[in-house]
């Protein structure tokens, strides 16, 4: 088929699933249901802590899980199943949301989020991801790229189940590591808002954001060009450009949603 027959289909298929990122307002194109997407994050989310070892550290354990509790509270969304789990590796900077509430904290991300307003940063970041669902997005481009104009086609009109593959790779999930592959920076972005007013909803000044990302940016002096850390920030916006981000942001989301 010409581009100029391929164009009209794409658009068609833009149109057909064109959906609308909560609180942001950013449109978005999902070949993906959420019903579908929920259980792929479920079952690579019993896969994952399959292969990790979780703490036993049980004061840790609660803080995690009161935090999540708290923030999954304001995300208001009762068809996730929400789980929060404290995965032991002291070399991993990371946390997660799968689909559906599926959460994990590594060990090596609390010595930078210290204590309680730390966690929620993350939880609230992470959360955000969820629902936005960056994943999935990333899934609806994937297929759209790989599957062709024919098959694209089939699939818009069949609602056919997602490729083998195209969520492992979506969601970056190692078969042996068990953990995320990074999100764009326009993600990111859009997960530092959202989870700004989970934040704040859920009680937490938001404002703690700020000095939450100074001490990560912090943390990353003398880390290899390899290091989890590195790669972790690499992937993310710049500090300085994050701090702009996040102080611009602030007042409107404390005045419309943080009720100390």
């Amino acid at each position: 088929m010409r581009p100029s027959h391929a164009f009209p289909l794409l658009a068609a298929a833009w149109l057909a699933a064109c959906q609308t990122v909560p609180y942001t307002g950013r449109s978005h194109m999902m070949l993906v249901s959420q019903g579908e997407e929920s259980q792929l994050g479920e079952q690579s989310y019993k896969e994952t802590l399959t292969k990790a070892t979780l703490s036993t550290d049980s004061a840790k354990i609660q803080l995690i899980r009161k935090v999540g509790m708290r923030i999954a509270k304001a995300a208001d969304r009762p068809d996730f199943r929400w789980e929060f789990n404290l995965i032991q590796d002291d070399k991993t900077i990371n946390a997660w949301c799968l689909p559906g509430g599926k959460v994990a904290f590594y060990t090596g991300i609390l010595p930078i989020t210290r204590d309680e307003d730390g966690i929620a940063v993350v939880m609230g970041h992470e959360i955000a991801h969820a629902l936005a669902r960056h994943g999935a997005e990333r899934m609806s481009q994937g297929m759209v790229a790989g599957v062709g104009e024919k098959a694209l086609n089939v699939l818009l009109a069949t609602q056919t189940s997602v490729p083998p593959g195209v969520y492992q790779q979506a969601y970056g999930l190692g078969m042996n590591l068990g953990v995320l592959l990074p999100f764009s920076r326009k993600h990111e972005s859009e997960a530092d808002e959202i989870g700004l007013i989970l934040m704040a909803k859920a009680g937490y000044d938001p404002v703690h954001a700020l000095a939450f990302w100074k001490r990560m940016a912090a943390a990353t002096g003398g880390a290899g060009e390899n290091s989890p850390l590195a790669q972790f920030i690499r992937t993310h916006p710049t500090d300085g450009k994050r701090q702009e981000q996040i102080a611009a942001w602030l007042p409107d989301i404390k005045a419309k949603y943080y009720k100390p």
